[in-house]
């Protein structure tokens, strides 16, 4: 069976962290710091839609979630998939051409937030906030290949510096067997870290 396992940080990152873009002309700094407790879940069971009214949402996040106001109304996506349990926000302040590069920082956090730097899966509960930019004044120098790379590469280095972890799936199952087979069941269980949590008869049966 192939596990999935989920990516994740446990504090907001240790530094601000930089990136340049290959051609030396741009530069991202970014933080990475896990969401609120139960936000993953409210984004996942869409009480938190990325559909969702803009102020509306930003309302919802900062009552429930303690999230600054102003953060909450710039998050500019979710992510992976774009409706993934992890967000992007916008911290910086008056930064020139943002809006010109904002497809491309989107693009290499979707790629980030997909295949994570710990061991290619999918992250979970992280927000990442895009803190300042600088890029260069000629347009040419500031394309999608300059910074959908240099995107992923501040995304992981944010997320290392976090204190990451992996989520482990735990998975509830239902077992009916014969009694004589019983003594197996639990040793396979228990082979895999497995806990019986409740043993009953049916009929002739054993379910564990």
């Amino acid at each position: 069976t192939v596990v999935s396992y989920r990516e994740t940080v446990t504090e907001v990152s240790s530094q601000l962290c930089l990136a340049k873009s290959p051609n030396k002309h741009n530069r991202l700094y970014f933080l990475a710091a896990p969401m609120p407790e139960n936000m993953p879940e409210d984004i996942e069971g869409d009480q938190i839609s990325p559909k969702g009214e803009l102020k509306a949402r930003a309302r919802y996040i900062n009552e429930n979630y303690g999230i600054e106001l102003d953060e909450a109304r710039k998050i500019w996506c979710f992510g992976p998939e774009s409706t993934g349990p992890n967000i992007l926000t916008d911290c910086s302040k008056g930064v020139q051409y943002l809006n010109e590069i904002k497809d491309s920082v989107v693009a290499g956090f979707q790629w980030a937030s997909k295949e994570g730097p710990l061991c290619d899966e999918n992250m979970r509960g992280i927000k990442f906030s895009l803190q300042d930019v600088v890029l260069h004044a000629d347009t040419i120098h500031r394309g999608g290949g300059q910074i959908i790379p240099t995107a992923r590469r501040v995304l992981y280095a944010a997320t290392l510096t976090a204190e990451p972890r992996l989520y482990e799936p735990i998975y509830l199952v239902e077992i009916q067997c014969t009694e004589d087979a019983l003594k197996n069941i639990n040793g396979v269980l228990l082979r895999r870290r497995g806990v019986m949590t409740e043993q009953y008869a049916i009929n002739s049966r054993q379910q564990v």
